[in-house]
């Protein structure tokens, strides 16, 4: 299954930087340029021969149009990078890695990444990278050691592709608030933790706690987090997740006297009451969380789960058994977890594995090896091809394909 083409990607982005970047990196047209490097000045006027010096000033220093190029390095933070100036839907704001460049966000010297058992952090200090801005492009970046890695509230329009958000203290990502049309494409989010509650909420990401209309999630990889891989508690708009990856979430990995970790791979929904919401997965997989692979955590929406496929998951495959719900699953394949389905008396199930009878497990499927589908992305960002890998041997037409 092939992504989708129209995906911002770390080269796409350098294509553009080489455009507007003349050889002495001077802005063309009325659109600027600031490159950022880790020998640069804050002083300078941010040319590829003066560079700045921090993210931050650039970021204050950015207007619609704007494109920020961030030279290779580590950026260790001290104070959060702000993002508090929208572009506009025509002159969105660029902020990437340059000519693929690798740039890490080191987020540990953060006083909020340390925040206590029990402790909250400041809302202002939530996230390495802390967004409160619409209309950006935001690419190539690994954003490592935060209190969250990226923290976004009340954004709209925004593009965030080929990101690495790992090893936070919090969730990899989080998009809350009023926040609708945000695409979330080829992420790749592991090994988040939140000592601070014993792992109860650090997932690899989370669009939860808000609404809003548009959100798309695409060829994430979401892996090895404390809590979930992906997270919609209490989002009251619909999501649409294609084409993304969760497997061995909510296992304690860091040793929490008292571990709190859920532990699924997609949670679609919760709170209490837990917001009746019609979101759309499919051709996904969730394999060897340590919980569910799909869950409504009961949401009674109008869910909708369409070639996903679930293995090896400690609870159920599908559980989609809300009071009340009405969810409708076609085409989904449960390969060896300790329950196939949990489904509500209102559930449409059309087609999948269980429907189909017969025993799925490891010899019924071409491969269970995961190696293809969890090595080194493509060229452009995307995920790599993994033809075998969960696909029934009968040849029936189920399940995700990579």
């Amino acid at each position: 299954m092939r992504r989708n083409a129209a995906i911002w990607t770390a080269a796409v982005v350098s294509a553009a930087l080489m455009t507007v970047l003349g050889t002495a990196g001077e802005a063309a047209g009325a659109a600027k340029t600031l490159v950022v490097a880790p020998n640069g000045d804050d002083s300078a006027p941010g040319t590829l021969a003066r560079p700045l010096r921090t993210i931050q000033k650039a970021v204050d220093l950015a207007a619609p149009g704007d494109v920020i190029a961030v030279r290779g390095g580590t950026y260790a933070l001290t104070d959060n990078i702000t993002i508090a100036t929208s572009g506009t839907a025509s002159q969105p704001i660029t902020l990437s890695a340059y000519q693929g460049e690798r740039v890490v966000v080191d987020g540990e010297q953060l006083p909020a990444s340390h925040t206590p058992v029990g402790g909250s952090i400041p809302r202002a200090e939530r996230g390495a990278i802390h967004q409160e801005a619409s209309y950006w492009r935001i690419s190539g970046l690994e954003i490592v050691n935060g209190p969250y890695g990226v923290y976004c509230d009340g954004c709209n329009g925004n593009v965030f592709s080929h990101l690495s958000t790992h090893d936070n203290y919090e969730s990899g990502f989080q998009l809350q608030g009023a926040s609708g049309n945000n695409q979330i494409l080829n992420l790749d989010s592991y090994a988040n933790r939140d000592p601070r509650k014993n792992g109860e909420s650090a997932d690899g990401l989370a669009v939860k706690e808000g609404s809003g209309t548009g959100n798309v999630v695409r060829g994430a990889r979401l892996w090895n987090n404390v809590d979930d891989g992906f997270d919609a508690w209490k989002f009251g708009s619909p999501i649409l997740i294609e084409n993304t990856v969760a497997y061995g979430n909510g296992f304690d990995r860091w040793n929490f006297p008292d571990f709190a970790g859920d532990g699924n791979g997609f949670k679609l929904g919760g709170g209490t009451p837990a917001p009746a919401v019609a979101h759309t997965v499919r051709g996904s997989v969730a394999f060897g969380n340590a919980a569910h692979g799909f869950t409504d955590n009961g949401n009674a929406g109008a869910l909708t789960l369409t070639r996903d496929t679930a293995h090896a998951n400690a609870g159920t495959g599908f559980d989609a058994d809300a009071s009340g719900g009405t969810a409708t699953l076609t085409a989904d394949l449960s390969v060896a977890d300790k329950r196939a389905a949990a489904l509500g008396p209102s559930t449409v199930s059309t087609g999948n594995s269980w429907d189909l009878g017969g025993t799925w497990n490891a010899s019924s499927v071409l491969s269970t090896d995961p190696g293809p589908l969890t090595g080194p992305r493509t060229a452009d960002g995307s995920l790599p091809s993994a033809p075998s890998f969960l696909v029934p041997r009968n040849g029936a037409d189920i399940g995700a394909r990579f």
